[in-house]
């Protein structure tokens, strides 16, 4: 598979801010961050996640199978994880400040930059949602239908519908739209929503999630938690 190159290790989730900040759990909600060299790739965080979002600028939050949720402090203070308040089954973070989860009832909440209030509800109903560092978010309901945030373009209708379906999306960036299909297809978006009716085109592989960075830094995880990064943009 030319597109992509296995790295050792075993995942249940997976999230990219940046080619330096990925961050992953496995099925026994065990935490990993990647430590930029394929040879001995990851080193274990304390806690226990189910969910995790990394963002470019270093920002890294997760969910736990309770939907508690968790900011990482790990390199501020002696304490890994600080508890937020809330419940969200699925959470990525674009930046310290453009933060999105989805609770078990698929409304979409939207952090507000302060602890002691942190959600602002934003209407809609998402299964999947994705953040990127420049403020765009796209999301997938629980029907595969795929979402680009517009809210804060036109407050009366939040999301605009893109062709396509989807289960799993990720956004690095405006420019960096990943999404896997109820097939485990894994597909990258063209950035014009009406390229022949069609605006992902399929790239190889199969993946049951999919993690794509600011920089264009893509990397998935299949069935068998085996873990992949995208090296089809890169000379072969």
């Amino acid at each position: 598979m030319a597109d992509w190159v296995k790295v050792a290790g075993s995942l249940s989730a997976i999230s990219a801010g940046s080619r330096t900040t990925v961050w992953g759990v496995n099925a026994a909600s065990a935490i990993y961050h990647y430590t930029n060299y394929d040879g001995s790739p990851w080193i274990n965080i304390p806690g226990g996640l189910s969910d995790i979002g990394a963002a470019a600028d270093g920002t890294v939050w997760g969910v736990n199978s309770g939907n508690q949720i968790y900011r990482y402090t790990g390199d501020q203070s002696t304490t890994n994880w600080v508890g937020i308040n809330g419940s969200l089954v699925r959470i990525d973070a674009g930046s310290r400040t453009n933060v999105w989860g989805v609770d078990s009832a698929g409304s979409i909440y939207r952090y507000t930059n302060h602890d002691a209030n942190p959600w602002l509800k934003i209407p809609g109903s998402l299964s999947d949602i994705g953040a990127a560092a420049d403020g765009t978010v796209w999301g997938v309901n629980s029907s595969n239908r795929v979402y680009r945030y517009t809210g804060d373009q036109d407050p009366s209708d939040p999301w605009a519908d893109v062709n396509g379906s989807l289960k799993r999306i990720a956004v690095g960036s405006r420019t960096n739209v990943w999404g896997v299909d109820p097939a485990g297809s894994i597909y990258r978006y063209t950035n014009n929503d009406a390229s022949g009716g069609n605006p992902w085109i399929k790239i190889p592989g199969t993946a049951t999630d999919i993690a794509a960075g600011a920089d264009g830094t893509a990397w998935h995880i299949n069935n068998a938690g085996d873990i992949f990064r995208y090296t089809g943009d890169q000379p072969s």
